[in-house]
């Protein structure tokens, strides 16, 4: 893309007054968006006002809106709920109250306005802009304003955000507060099932969800449970007698607990609902096990925003800033939003008028289409559901006689496991023989080989590390043995589940296929590491993980920064050469300064970092915070670091420093990364399948092209296979980075909400785009 950048420096908000509400029922990471776009417009020069109560505030006017300063949003980033309030209004559904609201708005000048909510609230904002014109004429024939008001405000932007945490909102694939909630619940399901296996209990887990089942599936899928009740996907009649079917198969296997989780909508296929206590009494009638239900509620709204709603939220907050400011009186409302990892706007009423098709399909019973209307990200996770939850009988599996090798190679990443699981499975079902090598290639060389059956992989979901064992040893020192293993195991194709090392281990066996034969087989690598360093994608497994727990880390260290005062810590992160852990964290946790690898600093921005950090103590917000990336300069260590902001900020601050270490490569994966290693996996099992298929020749696999050897990555919108031979070219082999990574770009957003002057490429953003429907071939291919 050799686009012109476009800086929106050119972008001025002088003169403008943006007023920002949360209406509708709260969600986490709701306060991160009204922090970034209260900072990102009094960094534009725009006026801030907030509107406390949602639209009940504005009908109320008086202190309900009022402008508010740069320290006004310090320390919320962390809280979770919305700290302006967010009220139910009667009366803005009457042309009465919109009336009073356009006249409070007025008084102070707000002609833009970003609306945090559901769609509910999103279309009560659409249609107050269409109205606008009209009261403001009536205000004017009542003498309540002069003609020059008319005029000088005759049009109200609108640029919505959506905040929900049932993720019910077409046109975007996760929703602000999705993510924390999913925390919630598999907090609560990873809890339960060590009671659960205690007793061989049955627990039947209520979920929010009245109209989607997104939280149900996602968590069905992420914690492995045996049955799930959805509203857009109603169990067929008879499902009453396989579902105790299979909870029995599953007892006779030795497995101690069962987990079924219902949507608080789900329903049946004559649009009847079925309860928890419905579920869990056919389960007692039927089968006689000891069942419970636990009904999670409001629990799931509650808590702390995880570290992904926070950066989507702030993310989102900057680029409904650059909305309002580019909008002109012939632009839609629209929402901004993110598609794969790309922030996008939609016209907000297209948004809207399909997520209500999708409620309408649901009523008439076209359920099929209301799961296609839902979305790529929903159809595949639903697919995905059911390929790994429900083993056919042995006689019905069909039989392909290849053997696939699955291993994990580098340093442990959380979610590592559910990738094995995924890979486990679907490779059953599409007929293989399924292999699990222990301890990476070293474990190869020595033969730790063994068949791994389906009931092998059970509860392997939740598990943080890597159970296989992994070691960062490269392939290259013992190919001869390698080789003699996958002749003697007869390996037809490898899974290789890592890091850097798992990428460049492939290249190796790749380069060594003229000399050994027995590498010529497909080979798939899926990017498993915290570090997020692997070239060929945006994300790796293990990253979110490791990042919510440097942000949990950093919101204690916040609070005891806090009660000290004028107090500065500096914290290290791991990543290697990587700044990416270093850099998000810092964006998800509020710090001031992030020292990255990537971009190279010097001694004159250190002491500018100390003025700047100075300059904070004189504010009511007496703390600072500063990440800092291990390898980001071999000179300027966290001591050296440390050491200048002690002996620099004497009298006016103290510092301490901590190094976070291998917390940060512990701990159960988060929903995402289980979510994710699960979803690459099976899609990495399919093209396997395809592959062999392809390269099978008189009685045997002979693959030796380059694109019989690929890295499944997430790249923007899409998964796509890359053969690892053309990702040499984008790769940084002595720092093992790659050489362009997407996440950079979001670096002046991190220095713009700590106060930086700075120049921020917009060129990605601006583009209003349309809702498209997609072919259920599309949900197929692409997205997470």
């Amino acid at each position: 893309m050799d686009h012109q950048p476009k800086f929106f420096e050119n972008l001025s908000g002088t003169g403008k007054a943006i007023g920002v509400l949360t209406s509708g029922g709260d969600a986490q990471g709701m306060n991160a968006a009204v922090r970034a776009v209260v900072r990102m417009g009094i960094y534009v020069k725009a006026k801030v006002y907030f509107v406390y109560e949602g639209y009940q505030g504005m009908v109320d006017g008086g202190d309900n809106i009022v402008e508010v300063s740069w320290e006004s949003v310090s320390s919320i980033l962390q809280v979770g709920g919305t700290v302006i309030g967010s009220a139910r209004c009667k009366s803005f559904r009457t042309r009465e109250g919109r009336l009073q609201a356009a006249y409070n708005l007025v008084q102070r000048g707000i002609t833009n306005l970003c609306v945090i909510g559901g769609d509910g609230s999103l279309t009560g904002a659409n249609l107050f802009r269409e109205e606008w014109s009209g009261l403001l004429e009536e205000l004017a024939q009542k003498g309540k304003i002069d003609e020059e008001a008319v005029k000088k405000y005759a049009y109200l932007n609108i640029v919505g955000m959506v905040g929900s945490i049932d993720n019910d909102f077409c046109g975007t694939d996760m929703t602000i507060g999705t993510d924390s909630a999913l925390h919630r619940i598999i907090e609560v399901v990873d809890a339960i099932m060590t009671t659960a296996q205690s007793h061989q209990r049955t627990f039947v887990l209520e979920v929010m969800g009245r109209h989607c089942g997104y939280l149900a599936l996602v968590s069905a899928l992420a914690c492995g449970a045996d049955w799930v009740f959805i509203p857009e996907y109603p169990p067929e009649e008879g499902w009453e007698d396989s579902m105790c079917v299979k909870l029995s198969e599953n007892r006779a296997r030795k497995k101690r607990l069962n987990i079924i989780i219902v949507a608080e909508g789900a329903i049946d296929c004559h649009n009847k609902p079925i309860t928890s206590e419905k579920v869990k009494d056919l389960v007692v009638q039927r089968l006689g096990f000891d069942t419970r239900v636990t009904i999670l509620g409001h629990v799931q709204r509650g808590g702390t925003p995880s570290a992904f709603d926070r950066i989507l939220a702030s993310r989102m907050g900057v680029e409904a800033v650059l909305a309002l400011l580019e909008a002109t009186p012939a632009t839609p409302a629209c929402v901004v939003s993110l598609s794969g990892n790309q922030a996008v706007r939609l016209p907000l009423m297209e948004c809207v008028q399909m997520t209500q098709e999708v409620q309408k399909a649901m009523d008439e019973g076209r359920f099929v289409e209301a799961v296609r209307l839902r979305g790529r990200s929903f159809e595949n996770n639903l697919n995905t559901y059911k390929l790994l939850s429900h083993k056919k009988p042995d006689a019905e599996l069909p039989k392909t006689n290849f053997n696939v090798a699955v291993l994990n190679v580098g340093a442990p990443a959380a979610g590592m496991n559910a990738a094995v699981r995924a890979a486990v499975r679907v490779g059953i079902t599409e007929g293989h023989k399924m292999f699990a090598v222990i301890d990476g290639f070293e474990g190869f060389a020595r033969g730790k080989i063994k068949e791994i059956s389906w009931g092998d992989v059970g509860g392997w979901t939740g598990q943080g590390g890597s159970i296989l064992g992994t070691k960062r040893t490269l392939p290259a020192k013992y190919l001869e043995k390698i080789a003699d293993q996958m002749r003697t195991n007869n390996i037809n194709a490898l899974m290789v589940i890592g890091g850097f090392e798992a990428y460049e281990s492939c290249l190796q066996l790749q380069e060594a296929r003229s000399r050994f034969e027995e590498f010529c087989v497909p080979i798939c690598v899926l990017p498993a590491t915290i570090s997020n360093n692997v070239p060929g994608t945006d994300f790796s497994i293990g990253a979110d993980t490791a990042l919510n727990a440097i942000v949990e880390t950093c919101d204690r260290i916040k609070q005891s920064a806090s009660g000290t005062k004028r107090r500065v810590f500096i914290i290290e992160t791991m990543g290697g050469y990587c700044g990416y852990l270093a850099n998000m964290g810092a964006l998800a946790a509020g710090a001031d300064a992030a020292y990255i690898f990537e971009e190279q600093f010097d001694i004159r921005e250190l002491q500018a970092n100390v003025e700047h950090l100075t300059e904070k103590m004189k504010t009511s917000i007496q703390r600072g915070l500063v990440l800092r990336n291990e390898n980001c300069n071999e000179n300027y260590t966290t001591d050296f670091i440390y050491q200048l902001y002690s002996e620099e900020g004497k009298g006016v601050f103290d510092c301490r420093k901590n190094v976070l270490g291998h917390m940060q490569q512990g701990g159960a994966p988060s929903p995402f990364d289980r979510n994710f290693g699960t979803k690459i996996s099976a899609k990495a099992m399919q093209w396997i399948s395809k592959k062999l298929k392809e390269t099978y020749r008189k009685g045997k696999v002979f693959a030796n092209t380059d694109d019989s050897v690929c890295l499944l990555g997430m790249r923007r919108r899409n998964l796509v296979f890359q053969p690892v031979a053309e990702l040499k070219t984008e790769t940084d082999f002595v720092h093992r980075i790659p050489k362009e990574q997407w996440w950079l770009k979001l670096r002046p957003l991190m220095k713009i909400l700590a106060k930086y002057k700075t120049s921020y490429d917009v060129s990605d953003s601006g583009q209003l785009e349309h809702v498209a429907m997609h072919s259920p071939k599309e949900a197929e291919t692409g997205a997470i």
